[in-house]
């Protein structure tokens, strides 16, 4: 299966790595040509266009920081696709732009798939983030060799449109947990607790999360630097919360994390570090974060392995008799 892949930034980079690194011939774009060089010195081809990328692959994967610039290298992509062809967008997306876009492939006679991932970039790079698989089974079955090498853990969670809500929903709830570990770490600060010991007590308690065991590291030795920007935490909340606004939910936290955010950003900058929404608290407390002990950046040491699917299985129901 010849692949191309389109987006080379923060996290398709580190995904079209684990391609290259398992052996899969590769051809890539990026509007950044330094960033096309480095594949290509890495043993990658330059993929050109992304016309002649859809044009001379089976499969293109696109990686991209808005809804706005996936549509507009389909535009380019969509003349040349048809019968055979694959559309694999891992980019983080709304989904009613997914089903549209989705629509003109199959009109070609080619297919979609959706693949968010999730689980930061340090797992994106060693091939052992989690994969969310959005798409007709006999296409994520076709991808499935490619999606082994990308990710470790691989869910299909449905038809095209699904993997985008549910993406969205994760990175809501990754938001949420940052954003209450900034007021627990504030708030055992303030009361004299020593922040490590802070941190070993959410770690082993039912108060931890992936975010606390990652993030919270961060935040501590003073990073701030997840490789993750506060523009992408507002594109991600906004896209849930107008899930919610579609499904008539009336939510509560979300309109209060959105405009924490947006206050992140007025003080921080629109393109700032996540991590950095801890300073609006310093700044209201006089009180610095950090403690001794802690990474700058995030490594994972979990030994790299092929990705498996995850299958769901059956459980007793619970509904009344």
């Amino acid at each position: 299966m010849k692949a191309g892949f389109i987006g080379l930034g923060n996290v398709g980079g580190k995904l079209a790595g684990s391609l290259l690194r398992n052996g899969n011939a590769l051809r890539v774009h990026d509007l950044d040509p330094q960033l096309v060089a480095a594949f290509v010195a890495r043993g990658a081809e330059d993929g050109g266009t992304p016309a002649a990328m859809m044009r001379d692959c089976d499969v293109v994967i696109t990686c991209l920081p808005s809804p706005a610039a996936s549509a507009a290298v389909m535009d380019e992509m969509l003349p040349e696709m048809g019968p055979g062809k694959i559309w694999m967008e891992m980019s983080t997306t709304d989904a009613e732009e997914v089903l549209r876009i989705g629509a003109e492939v199959a009109a070609t006679g080619g297919v979609a798939v959706e693949c968010p991932v999730s689980g930061g970039c340090h797992r994106a790079a060693t091939g052992n983030i989690s994969i969310f698989a959005g798409g007709p089974r006999s296409a994520v079955e076709a991808v499935m060799p490619l999606l082994k090498h990308l990710g470790r853990r691989i869910l299909h969670t449905g038809e095209l449109g699904t993997a985008s809500k549910l993406k969205v929903m994760t990175n809501y709830l990754a938001t949420v947990h940052l954003v209450a570990l900034c007021e627990a770490l504030t708030t055992m600060k303030a009361a004299g607790l020593d922040l490590a010991t802070t941190y070993e007590a959410i770690r082993i308690s039912s108060g931890t999360s992936f975010v606390h065991e990652t993030e919270s590291q961060l935040i501590l030795s003073g990073s701030r630097d997840v490789n993750f920007t506060m523009d992408l935490i507002m594109k991600d909340i906004g896209l849930f919360q107008k899930l919610a606004d579609t499904g008539g939910v009336p939510l509560e936290f979300s309109p209060m994390l959105i405009e924490i955010m947006a206050d992140g950003q007025r003080r921080c900058g629109d393109r700032a570090q996540s991590d950095r929404i801890i300073e609006r608290l310093e700044e209201a407390t006089g009180l610095a974060i950090r403690a001794d002990g802690f990474p700058m950046t995030l490594v994972d040491d979990e030994a790299e392995e092929e990705g498996y699917e995850i299958l769901r299985t059956a459980r007793p129901s619970t509904a009344a008799q």
